[in-house]
């Protein structure tokens, strides 16, 4: 694992974040935040009389993604732990697939609906892109 490189504490700190993001999700995250009944168009009283079970339902689904979410990152910190130390064959590509579906694609959708955390989600996506490049560009 050592000496470590640059790039190895950059994704450690996104799998810390995956994994905070993933139980705020699982475990503290509402149904439905404010801003996703302006994005459709109505208002939660509306969403609830039409579709009563839906925030119970949500409740559910958001309790597995987080689970999800935070075992990425889980593996997001082992990965850069050991493979992206070692620069082990893949390691890169791995890295950077991850990061497109998992950051990347949570700061483009945000961006896309609006939401009012679009800035704050864009900051995981900037630190994933740093340490691509810092491990791809200068730790060869």
């Amino acid at each position: 694992m050592w000496p470590m490189r640059l790039s190895t504490p950059i994704f450690v700190l996104c799998g810390i974040w995956l994994i905070g993001l993933g139980l705020y999700f699982a475990l503290l995250r509402p149904a439905l935040l404010p801003e996703d009944p302006r994005y459709i168009g109505t208002s939660l009283a509306e969403i609830q009389a039409a579709v009563p079970g839906l925030e119970r339902w949500l409740r559910r689904v958001f309790t597995v993604m987080g689970g999800f979410v935070a075992a990425s990152g889980v593996l997001t910190m082992h990965l850069a732990m050991t493979a992206g130390t070692g620069r082990r064959k893949g390691a890169g590509a791995v890295f950077a697939l991850v990061g497109l579906l998992t950051v990347a694609t949570m700061s483009w959708t945000n961006f896309q609906i609006g939401s009012d955390f679009r800035w704050l989600l864009l900051v995981p996506a900037l630190l994933w892109l740093a340490g691509m490049v810092i491990f791809f560009r200068f730790e060869k």
